[in-house]
């Protein structure tokens, strides 16, 4: 007895990977279904945040500067001026606003993907994931990036005009 049937597999679809099983509702075999589905793996969710940061490898003691384009509780992804190889451990020191003082962290992290150089600055893009972060700066990213996700209205001072107007 069957119990359910196969996407093709990608391979049969011109793509690299597994099928993965389909069934209908009352359990019968349903008809064959293509495409891919990009499940997020991130254990923590990501804002898009351009921070400038200072990093060096951590096997050298020259400082370079980059930024970031989003970060997450668990890594960055940095546009930097060179290029990484996968792999790479990265001392990085990130520079927020932190009401009502500048703040920053520091990490090492490790290279996990990288891409091509893009843009009119040829910057090379990748992702990283913190190896090591002291609690107390992770605490910090976390607050920063909660402050992001927190919706406020904005903060008004009525003038002493505004508070004798009555309509």
């Amino acid at each position: 007895m069957t119990v359910g049937r196969f996407y093709p597999t990608k391979r049969e679809a011109g793509l690299p990977g597994q099928g993965h099983p389909v069934m209908s509702e009352k359990g019968k075999e349903s008809k064959s279904q293509y495409g891919i589905v990009n499940f997020e793996r991130r254990r923590s969710p990501r804002f898009s945040v351009d921070l400038p940061i200072e990093y060096s490898r951590v096997d050298s003691s020259r400082k370079n500067n980059g930024h970031t384009g989003n970060a997450s509780g668990g890594g960055l992804m940095l546009f930097l001026g060179e290029p990484m190889e996968v792999g790479a451990g990265l001392r990085i020191k990130v520079f927020f606003s932190s009401e009502p003082k500048l703040d920053s962290i520091e990490v090492q992290a490790q290279v996990v993907w990288t891409e091509i150089p893009f843009g009119k600055e040829k910057d090379h893009r990748c992702g990283v994931r913190f190896t090591d972060i002291a609690s107390e700066d992770l605490t910090k990213l976390k607050n920063f990036l909660d402050g992001l996700s927190t919706i406020r209205p904005p903060f008004r001072i009525p003038s002493s005009s505004q508070q004798d107007f009555k309509p």
